[in-house]
């Protein structure tokens, strides 16, 4: 049998106010105990960056605070879980490098931390909930859920579950079984008002008629995510909860279920402190969704961000180092990192942001390190061999300089250094560029062709001089008619790195043989 109740929402009266200070007032961080936080994802689907978001104040949170950060999979839905999410979230994770301290994959004092491998331990911790009290067997079906919840809605009453089997006798529960049902195991909740002070929202509470008696384990013996989280918080020491909003409702139920279980002696018993992180929001002020392109973490690595980048631009979505700073490095971020500076409203996404925090992450890389970032974006491009020859490992670090204040991602190296780096059969002049020129051009690259043939000072310098004089000062064109269309001839692009200084590197021979090559197909 199943159960959904409608979401608990906290009461208006509730409403977190700001302090005098414009702080809210959160509960502090205990210095008693060490700091342990989690992060728990479920292995579906492709990884996305409200995911990351989530990871990443935890990671800032427990590393301020010199504290544990628990790694744990939630895959107990079998149809949905799969190894390739949990290899791809496993993978973005280190790639972005958030560390954790306990985990799958490094093991640690409350192993394993696969919900789907600790199945006996939630069997235990329900059977003793319900021996102690604490849940009952629930025989409702579907069909009779929906009939007394629409009626109570028609009575505009809450439309939650009604507690009808919860004093249910021996005798009602073995009738129940003689009919063929099979019982859920639903917890008792106190029915007392719920009140806790939220991290990111200031003091909420929860009265009894929104947070219903709820489902901890299906008839078919599965246990729900709301005994499973909750039992593992308990076992692995969790001190602080920082989740989405969208968990926001499940909080006064937890909390209900952390007291029964430290009445039953599963775990330490101490108090979770909890904070509820802000949507992130996509285009029309709706709620990013793991469809949206955007959302996509594997994309940016394609594109080609910097982990240090994005974690940047993701840290501002919700939380600021200062009024007046967007730039700053992980290091700063932790040394920083106050849970009650978070903003409890929703976050936009903006991609163009996201790029321009990536693109000054880009120009601040000491160079070396920079062309040394470019190298597996033009392997994957087929541009350099693994290992990279010396000369082409040379030819890049002269090149990069060049690019590196003009791009946003370092996959745009392709496009911006592959000219370089390409033989010349398989150099070809992107048809853009070819429509944009006339045949009056083909003079231009007549008396460019001249000069640099004859040319004895084949330097940046000495190029930019030589055609100077032959192309604006002899012809009379303006720059940007006389070099563009030597720009495309020698970069195959319109947009290029600096043309001088590419001429160079490319050096005369590839250079004049590009020149006769467009020359000869504008005819």
């Amino acid at each position: 049998m199943t159960d959904s109740t409608e979401p608990a929402t906290p009461t208006p009266a509730a409403s977190a106010a700001p302090s005098p200070t414009g702080r809210r007032n959160a509960t502090p961080v205990a210095a008693a105990a060490a700091v342990r936080v989690r992060f728990c994802p479920s292995p579906t689907g492709v990884p996305h960056v409200g995911l990351a978001r989530t990871a990443l104040f935890n990671w800032a949170f427990a590393r301020h605070h010199h504290g544990s950060l628990v790694f744990r999979i939630e895959d107990t839905d079998i149809a949905r879980d799969s190894e390739e999410s949990y290899q791809m979230l496993v993978d973005v994770l280190g790639w972005l490098g958030l560390s954790w301290d306990e985990g799958p994959d490094i093991g640690g004092p409350h192993a394993p931390y696969r919900q789907s491998q600790r199945m006996d331990i939630y069997a235990d911790v329900a059977a003793r909930l319900h021996r102690a009290g604490h849940a009952y067997e629930c025989f409702c079906t579907p069909e009779e859920l929906d009939q007394r919840r629409e009626a109570a809605r028609t009575a505009g009453q809450p439309s939650g579950y009604d507690g009808h089997c919860r004093n249910l006798t021996h005798a009602d529960r073995d009738r129940a079984r003689a009919q063929g049902r099979e019982p859920v195991l639903r917890f008792r909740m106190p029915g007392h008002t719920i009140t806790f002070t939220d991290l990111v929202r200031g003091e909420l509470s929860f009265a009894p008629e929104h947070v219903p008696d709820y489902v901890l384990v299906r008839a078919n013996a599965h246990p729900l995510y709301t005994l499973v989280n909750p039992v593992d918080d308990a076992l692995m020491g969790i001190t602080h909860v920082l989740r989405g909003e969208d968990l926001l409702s499940s909080t006064p139920r937890q909390i209900a279920l952390h007291a029964a279980l430290a009445d039953i002696g599963v775990g330490v018993g101490a108090p979770i402190a909890f904070g509820h992180l802000p949507y992130v929001m996509g285009e029309g002020n709706r709620k990013l969704s793991k469809r949206d392109p955007e959302s996509n973490l594997l994309l940016y690595r394609e594109r080609g961000f910097l982990p240090e980048g994005l974690l940047n631009y993701l840290a501002l979505l919700g939380w600021s180092i200062a009024e007046d700073r967007d730039i700053f490095d992980m290091s700063e971020m932790v040394e920083a990192f106050d849970i009650a500076r978070v903003n409890p409203n929703p976050a936009r996404f903006d991609l163009r942001k996201c790029e321009a925090i990536n693109a000054a992450h880009l120009r601040q890389l000491d160079p070396g390190d920079f062309a040394n970032r470019l190298v597996p974006h033009l392997q994957a491009a087929r541009l350099l061999a693994d290992p990279v020859p010396a000369e082409d490992a040379a030819l890049l670090a002269a090149a990069a300089p060049l690019v590196q204040q003009r791009m946003v991602t370092l996959g745009e190296a392709v496009g911006m250094l592959g000219f370089l780096f390409r033989a010349e059969t398989d150099f070809r002049v992107e048809s853009e560029a070819i429509e944009s020129l006339g045949t009056e051009d083909g003079r231009v690259l007549d008396a460019a062709e001249a000069t640099l043939e004859e040319l004895g000072d084949f330097s940046a310098a000495g190029v930019q001089a030589a055609l100077r004089a032959a192309l604006v000062d002899s012809l009379g064109l303006k720059p940007k008619l006389a070099f563009g269309p030597v720009r495309i001839a020698v970069t195959g692009r319109r947009v290029s790195p600096p043309l001088f200084e590419s001429i160079e590197l490319l050096g005369r021979e590839r250079t004049l043989a590009r020149i006769r090559a467009l020359r000869a197909a504008l005819g």
